[in-house]
């Protein structure tokens, strides 16, 4: 499935409309007017940026939120189908934000992959060129849900459709440049986008954009962790682990009592000793995706004390994300990486007499019993050979020491302008302002080039 932005009426028309727009003053502009093409072409000039975007079918505008001078700042829902192949089913209100800068500027279409954040920020692509931003919830997550939930909706065609649809519907306000952008699973969902709307947007910028493309075959991912860092921290990190499972009585049930103090529990994953276990397992990629070799000297002893080493994991593999008020929010997370995504494996060998809970850290924990999850492989492989032989305006920007880029998209020899750079040492929060300089003059130009700024 392919599909293009819709430019509006004919080439004569989209020429007179830019007249218009090229007299509408910067002041203007960033007191938050826009030219609408219609009201615009019988000479009505420009109408508050508000009004434009309300006149946007499937289109809400939510509430206007406080803004930095020059700005204004929407929160917005727009109508989206639950099957974009049937609409006819019903659909869902999917919700977004709009950091409006001015409608002669490009605008960013960003995604975090997850819910979507109602405070006001830019990423790093809206900074360098000064845009406009739309940030997208993803399906299924926070209130972008449809009702009732059928989960065979949520994959990642369905997703790109929507994002194709949120480009078509705020392109009639915003004409100039769209540049798509997000991180980690944000990314990915960047580039998902790409693959089936390839002319949405004048150029993507994917930061640690994971790509498995083989569940089954997860060595990369397993030799990173053996070679990442310096060998004394990768021994510190597993004699914390052994140390952690060893002491494990004592400290679930404090992960216990935690969670009770809330009025948590841990119905979704089973148990806190099994949420304990996937966390203690999971450590040393979480380690090494956010931290680094600089937090090598803060990895606990074995004989450290046990408030040391609760801690320490608490703050690594973030304990509360197991727990059934944060696990819930995550199920279309997991159900993804169950059925499409595919998911990093954690090393086990050193702790086999340690562990209860075999296959614990698997999608399956983390998705309700009753719902199917079934992996099928070619949707990753597909995205990859695109990359490989169509990708078009592709960047990528990962961190050396972040191991969720273990299987990094690369582009291939049928990719065009398109590029891969790395941050030495860098972790999963990378910028292109970390890479090196050259690289660094090289990525902010050519992002620049793309949006014609």
């Amino acid at each position: 499935m392919t599909g293009g932005i819709d430019h509006q009426g004919s080439d004569m028309l989209r020429e007179r409309i830019g007249r218009l727009l090229a007299q509408v003053t910067a002041a203007a502009l960033l007191a938050g007017t826009a030219a609408v093409p219609a009201a615009a072409a019988r000479g009505a000039g420009p109408v508050d940026i508000r009004t434009a975007i309300e006149a946007v079918p499937g289109l809400r505008v939510l509430e206007e939120r406080p803004a930095a001078p020059g700005f204004r700042f929407f929160v917005l829902t727009l109508r989206q189908p639950a099957d974009h192949r049937h609409p006819e089913k019903g659909g869902f209100e999917q919700r977004l934000t709009l950091l409006h800068r001015g409608t002669a500027r490009p605008t960013v279409l960003y995604t975090s992959g997850y819910t979507v954040s109602t405070r006001q920020f830019r990423v790093e692509p809206a900074e360098l060129l000064d845009a406009n931003q739309v940030s997208t919830e993803q399906r299924f997550f926070g209130t972008s849900r449809p009702e009732p939930a059928d989960w065979t909706g949520l994959d990642i065609q369905q997703a790109a459709a929507d994002h194709h649809h949120v480009v078509e519907a705020l392109h009639q306000v915003y004409r100039a440049a769209w540049i798509s952008t997000g991180g980690s699973k944000g990314g990915m969902a960047t580039v998902y986008h790409r693959r089936f709307y390839p002319q949405d947007v004048v150029g993507s910028v994917a930061y640690s954009a994971p790509n498995n493309t083989d569940d089954h075959e997860d060595s990369a991912y397993l030799d990173f962790l053996r070679t990442v860092g310096t060998p004394e921290c990768r021994s510190a990190l597993r004699g914390a682990q052994r140390a952690l499972l060893e002491r494990r009585t004592a400290l679930v049930d404090r992960y216990q009592a935690w969670a009770d103090s809330r009025g948590d529990g841990f119905r979704l994953i089973g148990s806190a000793d099994a949420a304990f276990e996937i966390a203690v397992l999971r450590a040393p990629f979480m380690f090494w995706q956010a931290r680094g070799q600089a937090a090598c000297p803060a990895v606990p002893a074995p004989d450290a004390s046990g408030d040391a080493l609760y801690g320490w994991l608490s703050d690594t593999a973030q304990l509360p994300v197991y727990a059934d008020s944060v696990a819930n929010q995550f199920v279309p997370y997991f159900y993804q990486l169950g059925t499409q995504l595919g998911y990093f494996p954690v090393e086990t060998a050193h702790l086999a007499d340690l562990i209860r809970h075999p296959g614990a850290t698997e999608p399956r924990s983390f998705v309700p019993r009753d719902v199917p999850l079934r992996y099928r492989p070619q949707a990753m492989r597909d995205v990859d050979r695109w990359v490989r032989t169509h990708g078009d305006r592709l960047m990528f920007v990962n961190g050396g020491a972040d191991p969720s880029v273990a299987e990094p998209f690369r582009p291939g020899p049928g990719s065009r302008d398109s590029h891969l750079f790395q941050v030495p040492g860098g972790t999963h929060s990378v910028r292109i302002a970390q890479l090196p300089a050259a690289d660094a003059a090289t990525a902010s130009a050519t992002l620049r080039r793309w949006a014609g700024v």
